[in-house]
């Protein structure tokens, strides 16, 4: 597992990318979490990324899908993990901080 403290500003765990921001829009909503779990970003297998749901963890929407963020309050931590068994991404521990979380969309030749 990879420690994320407040010097690393980006990390990205397979079709996320979470990078280190000051604070979160006024405009975000908070998520509602799922089977004690946020979802950081779904898949269609099942094999979500995710944190738990717990004291000091937020999870907030925008309009925009492919765009959350994540507020792990200071002297808290939370781990983003991949949810598979095999060829999974490895998992991070994420210090206090706020990060944005951009997801990956996949196009299909249907469009």
């Amino acid at each position: 597992m990879k420690i994320v403290d407040k010097t690393v500003k980006q990390i990205r765990q397979g079709d996320c990318l979470l990078t280190r921001v000051e604070s979160i829009p006024e405009s975000a909503k908070k998520a509602i979490p799922e089977n004690g779990r946020f979802i950081v970003a779904h898949s269609e297998t099942g094999h979500h990324h995710v944190v738990a749901e717990r004291p000091g963890v937020e999870l907030f929407d925008t309009d925009n899908p492919l765009v959350s963020y994540l507020r792990v309050i200071e002297q808290t931590e939370t781990t983003l993990e991949h949810l598979r068994s095999f060829d999974t991404h490895e998992a991070y521990l994420l210090k206090g901080g706020c990060y944005e979380i951009r997801r990956q969309r996949q196009k299909t030749p249907e469009g």
